[in-house]
């Protein structure tokens, strides 16, 4: 596929609740990454006191995660804790990371069945699944007034930049509400291919807010650093972290503010 370069300078941010997401600093969500219903609920209360935009609910952690009716009980649970904080909710497969192995009728059966629900806020759907898949499950969310994350992770290595861009612009053509790649960093030279793929597509190709990050100890700065390159979310962790590299979110606030305080930014907003 070839990219064709749009210039576009502007995005039209995403807004959920009160929440705004493409426009200053980017927004912090925090994962919850328990076991049991009991403990689910009682790490979304933790989250009230702290400076985060939205909770990631994990629900391949979940031990009841077969039960469709279980799942969207604990999500009402969850929804009325949160009060306006977005509520987003992944299933991350076995093959991109996750706790468990899913099969594509169930996956596709487990996030439908959550959007139809009126409990969640956005959905996370991953790319590899398949078009024919991820454009099922977007149309679904949509008619339910849910945004969609299109995602991709690699836990082995990072992408030339280009196949980066390709799939960021991938995603976009297929109408998900925020484009998002994670990948592992083998060196510091892999880190800066991120953050170069995220300042291209920020810049010659988004017409929407994009998500981006390099893992691990050496991709660190990439979750610090989204105001300047164009990643519009990060993600925090109080406690146990979903993904290598998560910041305690409390430092993050600060780090994020501090670049936010010192930055004179590029994008039109």
């Amino acid at each position: 596929m070839s990219l064709e370069n749009k210039e576009i300078h502007t995005i039209d941010p995403v807004i959920i609740r009160n929440t705004v997401i493409g426009t200053g600093k980017p927004k912090i969500c925090v994962p919850i990454v328990q076991r049991t219903e009991e403990e689910i609920l009682a790490a979304a209360k933790s989250f009230l006191s702290l400076p985060i935009d939205v909770v990631e609910w994990r629900v391949d952690w979940f031990d009841e995660v077969s039960d469709c009716k279980q799942v969207v009980k604990t999500a009402g649970k969850l929804r009325l804790i949160l009060g306006d904080i977005p509520l987003l909710f992944t299933f991350r497969t076995k093959e991109e990371g996750g706790n468990k192995s899913i099969s594509d009728d169930s996956y596709l059966e487990l996030n439908k069945t959550i959007c139809e629900s009126g409990f969640i806020d956005l959905v996370d759907v991953e790319l590899f699944k398949g078009d024919a898949l991820v454009t099922s499950l977007i149309e679904t969310a949509h008619q339910f007034h849910v945004k969609v994350i299109a995602s991709n992770h690699d836990f082995s290595k990072t992408p030339p930049e280009e196949e980066l861009v390709k799939r960021l612009c991938h995603m976009q053509q297929l109408d998900a509400d925020l484009p998002k790649i994670a990948v592992m960093p083998q060196s510091r030279k892999d880190v800066l291919t991120l953050l170069s793929a995220t300042l291209t597509m920020r810049e010659r190709y988004a017409d929407r807010p994009i998500i981006t990050m390099s893992m691990a100890g050496d991709g660190v700065i990439s979750r610090l650093a989204g105001e300047v390159f164009g990643s519009a979310l990060t993600f925090g962790s109080v406690g146990q972290a979903s993904a290598p590299g998560q910041i305690p979110v409390e430092k993050l606030t600060q780090v994020l503010d501090i670049v936010h305080e010192s930055y004179l930014p590029p994008f039109n907003e």
